[in-house]
């Protein structure tokens, strides 16, 4: 156990410095069709978490700018506020929302799917990209783990309840995940919330991650007659204003090849634009390709056995 840990540490961390830093994108980027990213969205409305900073507001505005109707999913008013402003005068589009929801508590995602489903309007596109990494346990009001709070039980739970409006958009409708490379270095654990005494943010944001890859897999099994395509991706390793708060070390270490905001969205933004025929429903992207789900060799992939039995849980912890 030990030594298969270590492995898949040593495995990401070379993987990471070669393959997820600027120079990777840079790389990856030879082979990028110019054409793909030229697709227009009029007329479809798109739901993206976590938009008023990094990856999330340079997705919200490469889709406002591309002639979607953009609804921002941000916790903080005046933040999101600023944030709108900015999209709206930069992209002319004047149909951009704000939403405010808390993703820390499951019942502010009730309230807000319920009034947003209220609307009964066809759901395109939702980006799951909201996340956090917090090192310290902190319990929520509602008795949850925070970092599995934001990256899971609300991932899981607003997707399932906006699933009626997904399907109204069918068949183009689409769901996209922002997980993380981190994932490769954890398997699925049914001890969702870290229940253990030597907590480690680090490893639960992992572990997380891990989750939202093997949840996007359960979905696209559970709904491939209905016209939704579910979608897992990492932006690679951007400077976002998360990575400097939570990672400051991985920040300096690699400071001037971090990628910027909008290569870490450039995959987002692409999966919202492609034929549905171009991309697998169930699969992990990086950098406009398929890219594996496991590292060779790090013992991951028998975990994902447990997937059925952690959306069970899921499923009781929602109250879905």
């Amino acid at each position: 156990m030990f030594i298969q840990k270590a492995w898949r540490t040593a495995a990401f961390g070379v993987y990471g410095f070669t393959q997820f830093t600027k120079s990777g994108f840079v790389e990856h980027a030879k082979k990028f069709r110019e054409e793909d990213m030229q697709i227009r969205l009029d007329g479809k409305n798109c739901l993206v978490t976590g938009a008023n900073s990094g990856i999330g507001f340079a997705t919200a505005e490469g889709l406002a700018s591309r002639g979607a109707t953009v609804y921002m999913l941000c916790r903080n008013k005046e933040r999101g506020e600023t944030a709108l402003s900015q999209i709206r005068s930069t992209t002319g589009n004047m149909n951009v929302h704000l939403e405010i929801c808390d993703l820390s508590s499951i019942s502010e995602v009730k309230s807000f799917a319920t009034k947003f489903s209220s609307t009964d309007k066809p759901l395109h596109v939702l980006v799951n990209n909201a996340g956090l990494l917090e090192h310290k346990r902190v319990t929520t009001p509602e008795g949850l783990e925070l970092n599995f709070a934001v990256n899971v039980a609300a991932t899981y739970a607003l997707t399932e309840l906006v699933m009626p409006l997904l399907e109204k958009a069918a068949p183009d409708a689409r769901v996209i995940t922002v997980s993380s490379g981190g994932m490769y270095t954890e398997p699925l654990n049914k001890d969702l919330q870290f229940s253990g005494n030597n907590f480690d943010g680090t490893q639960q944001y992992a572990r997380n991650k891990r989750v939202q890859v093997a949840l996007t897999e359960r979905w696209s099994e559970k709904c491939s007659n209905k016209g939704v395509g579910f979608y897992s991706m990492h932006p690679g390793w951007a400077d976002t204003p998360g990575v400097s708060k939570s990672l400051p070390g991985l920040s300096e270490k690699i400071s001037g090849n971090l990628r910027s905001n909008d290569e870490g969205a450039d995959t987002v933004i692409w999966l919202a634009l492609q034929p549905k025929e171009k991309l697998t429903s169930g699969s992990f992207y990086f950098d406009r390709a398929e890219a594996p789900k496991h590292l060779k060799f790090a013992g991951t992939a028998a975990s994902h056995g447990q997937t059925g039995s952690i959306v069970d849980s899921l499923h009781s912890i929602c109250s879905i």
